[in-house]
């Protein structure tokens, strides 16, 4: 069953990829356009290749797209590792993406809540994310920072989430 988000007079759908995989071609090329600074040697087609293997439903990789009424808004994902430099930290938020024409209207607070719904039913304790811009965002959702680095040439700050189930807190 999808997580429906209201986003002020729309329900978003945060469904899987899998029922979705019609729509791997446009999110490789938002992932392309959006982070190519950080990954220049990449294609297309590599990042289409690549998002076949997030089609699974009950293990990681995944990825969730963001949809209103067949219209795609967004999309996050569920993945291993994010950050070749600290293969130490698992699992991570990545790829969080709104298209700007549905940004400001918190459909990216769903994404993000549905990664984290999922790291949790998959009995994760803690989650990752790295953003070069997005701190402010991530801290309003409840993320604290835990090192600022240098990631491929560009500053970036890694934020983590404790997901620990309630009833598993002492």
């Amino acid at each position: 069953m999808p997580i429906r988000a209201y986003d002020g007079g729309d329900t978003v759908r945060i469904e899987y990829l899998g029922d979705n995989a019609a729509l791997i071609p446009t999110l490789a090329q938002w992932h392309y356009e959006q982070w190519r600074y950080l990954n220049p040697n990449e294609t297309i087609e590599r990042y289409i290749a690549q998002m076949h293997s997030h089609l699974d439903k009950k293990r990681i990789p995944m990825t969730f797209v963001a949809l209103n009424e067949g219209i795609l808004m967004g999309r996050s994902s569920l993945v291993a590792y994010d950050m070749d430099i600290r293969i130490d930290l698992s699992p991570w938020l990545s790829s969080l993406y709104v298209s700007p024409i549905f940004r400001g209207r918190g459909v990216g607070s769903a994404l993000v809540h549905r990664v984290i719904k999922e790291a949790e039913t998959l009995g994760e304790e803690m989650l990752y994310v790295f953003t070069p811009d997005r701190e402010g965002f991530y801290r309003r959702l409840g993320w604290s920072t835990v090192e600022r680095t240098e990631y491929r040439g560009y500053e970036v700050s890694i934020m983590a989430r404790d997901i620990t189930p309630p009833h598993l807190v002492a």
